[in-house]
């Protein structure tokens, strides 16, 4: 990969990741309902899932699909009918998660498997395969996309969590809080529009 190519693919690794979609609101909202180190698993699902993602893109996973649309039009359901449920669940949201008992944050688990369901997950999996894998040595290429990707996505992600830290304080007064969830979820599912279409 010539360094030109690796400084594209770096760019187009930050700005995928950090400009808002499903999991940035999710992490901003959580951010603040939970704080900074309880959202630290979910930072590190979303990494771990959208590098297995892309890792099953750039290895066949991608062409499956292609060749199989009723597959990809399920997993489009199912990752709009499950960001629907996490909208929910942060609409809902009504005091900050300061005991354990109370309401929990997504876990490592969750967050990664959510990439694999995710639309902007497949959009930017298939368009960095495409765009940045060598032909002449496809397996060594997919990998390094996929580490190049972690590398820079839990630094861009980790940004809106901490904005959401950040903003803990302000949004301590419940009508703000309950207001502000509600956004994040009204956000969340605005963001299935695109993708669905």
């Amino acid at each position: 990969m010539t360094v030109d190519t690796f400084l594209a693919l770096i760019t187009f690794a930050f700005v995928t990741s950090v400009t808002p979609g499903p999991n940035n609101f999710m992490l901003l909202a959580s951010g603040v309902n939970f704080g900074f180190v309880r959202t630290f698993p979910h930072m590190c699902g979303i990494a771990a899932g959208f590098c297995t993602l892309l890792l099953g893109v750039g290895f066949g996973l991608g062409a499956l699909l292609k060749s199989w649309p009723t597959l990809a039009l399920g997993l489009k359901f199912a990752g709009g009918a499950y960001l629907l449920y996490l909208a929910w669940k942060i609409a809902g949201s009504r005091s900050l998660g300061e005991s354990r008992k109370a309401a929990r944050p997504i876990t490592f688990l969750q967050a990664a498997a959510f990439q694999w369901v995710n639309p902007k997950a497949w959009m930017m999996g298939v368009t960095a395969m495409v765009l940045f894998t060598d032909p002449s040595r496809p397996d060594l290429s997919v990998v390094f996309v996929a580490l190049a990707f972690v590398l820079v996505n839990f630094p861009s992600v980790s940004v809106w969590a901490g904005f959401g830290m950040v903003l803990r304080r302000f949004l301590s007064d419940p009508a703000r809080l309950k207001w502000f969830n509600i956004v994040m979820a009204v956000l969340l599912v605005a963001t299935l529009i695109p993708m669905m279409m």
